[in-house]
């Protein structure tokens, strides 16, 4: 019989990755409340989107599978609806363990203490944020809720951390809001620390090196994680360049961060979710760092594992919210490699050109896998783009498959070439 999947926030590039799993002709797939009203709105009005959500599910003549690969407030709205309807979840607790910066590094410390550096967590309202500071310069500074490195800040010396926490604090409340209103539907608030909520910021140790996601999921206690994606960052060190699969590094240290991820989701008690999990590897000394966590798959690398495996990883979703083991990945890829690509622009400038939808399809001639996606347009300010980090404007993504690493970055630059974005000012980019 066909299953009725509802997804959070569907929009038509998602819908097509879902209909590459297999077995899609036994799915009907529904949206569940706008792309536009999850992704980059100006507020997250909670009461109303969740009573939108309700009504939709109500209505529908089946409900067997609701899931979501947005960030948050997509990832709390699951538990929630899912144990409205008696199917099968996370806890919201285990999931606001991800979805606070700052409570999933209390919960860090507690399993994975050798993967965790010093952290502090503070108020951005206080009369006087540098008397409450306990690190040392320099630190990151971060909301405990937010995504994209969102009000994201290193912070080398007192003026620039007054100047990042009053810009945080005029714009925390666009995630603190919706974060409170998720922290009241909990049925076991005691599960959480006592300290900290949707306004909290996250002061924390610099950690890097070799950047990496492991994707998996957590089936019926069962933590497996299926593939390990390297994630490369520009020359500030901040703004990602690209995703790539598989990973370039040691079968050793991958093995490493598998068997932290395990420790670190029994403790915090995620079950019945795929995750996508952020460890830094320092070949220096050999450290391994946990990043974050993520109770959902990745829509980034969705079409990455289509190139590479031949199907999107929207498969993992749905089978776990049917209560299925994945099979997955397939061996059915047209490439052995594949990546996502952010070309970025460092500094702000009007925009003078985009490539049209019919040079799109011509550079496609020449690499049939090439999926654009442009996020601005002719005539408007870098500044504009929404949910942006600190450091640069991500004006596209492009997805490639290729032969080895070297020829992803070719294709790479040879495309950015032909789509020839051009600007008011010349400004540096991470594709030049």
């Amino acid at each position: 019989m066909t299953k009725h999947v509802f997804v959070i926030g569907l929009d038509e590039f998602n819908l097509r990755e879902l209909q590459t799993v297999h077995n899609a002709a036994e799915y009907e797939f529904h949206g569940l409340v706008s792309y536009e009203t999850m992704v980059n709105p100006p507020s997250y009005p909670m009461a109303e989107i969740m009573a939108e959500a309700r009504r939709t599910l109500t209505e529908a003549p089946s409900v067997d599978a609701i899931i979501g690969h947005w960030d948050f407030p997509t990832t709390s709205m699951l538990p929630i609806l899912r144990r409205e309807w008696g199917l099968p979840s996370p806890t919201l607790e285990s999931v606001l363990y991800c979805e606070s910066k700052y409570w999933s590094r209390i919960a860090h410390q507690e399993a994975v203490p050798e993967c965790t550096p010093p952290f502090q967590g503070l108020d951005p309202y206080s009369d006087d944020p540098v008397r409450d500071l306990e690190l040392d310069y320099p630190f990151w500074l971060k909301p405990t809720t937010a995504f994209s490195s969102y009000l994201g800040f290193r912070i080398d010396n007192e003026d620039r951390y007054r100047e990042a926490m009053a810009t945080i604090r005029e714009n925390i409340h666009v995630f603190a809001e919706p974060f409170d209103y998720m922290l009241q539907h909990c049925e076991n608030r005691s599960a959480l620390p006592a300290h900290g909520n949707g306004a909290t910021v996250l002061a924390e140790g610099l950690i890097g090196g070799h950047l990496c996601t492991l994707e998996g999921y957590v089936h019926e206690g069962d933590v497996v994680t299926y593939a390990v994606i390297d994630s490369l960052r520009g020359s500030n060190n901040v703004s990602f360049l690209s995703y790539q699969y598989p990973s370039q590094l040691p079968d050793g240290i991958q093995n490493r961060m598998r068997a932290y991820a395990e420790r670190i989701l029994k403790h915090i008690g995620l079950n019945q979710t795929p995750f996508n999990m952020e460890f830094f590897w320092d070949p220096q000394t050999d450290y391994i760092w946990l990043l974050e966590i993520n109770p959902r798959i990745s829509k980034s690398h969705c079409p990455i594992f289509q190139m590479a495996t031949g199907a999107s990883h929207h498969e993992v979703a749905i089978d776990i919210a049917l209560v299925r083991r994945p099979d997955f990945p397939h061996p059915e890829g047209r490439f052995p490699m594949a990546a996502k690509f952010m070309p970025r622009v460092y500094g702000n400038a009007v925009v003078n050109r985009v490539p049209s939808a019919a040079e799109i399809e011509a550079i496609k001639r020449h690499h049939p896998e090439l999926v654009v996606h442009v996020y601005v347009e002719e005539g408007m300010q870098l500044s504009e783009l929404r949910a942006q980090d600190s450091y640069s404007y991500e004006i596209a993504d492009l997805f490639l498959g290729g032969e080895s690493e070297q020829e992803l970055h070719e294709k790479f630059r040879e495309t950015m070439q032909l789509l020839d974005f051009q600007f008011s000012e010349v400004l540096p980019t991470n594709y030049g």
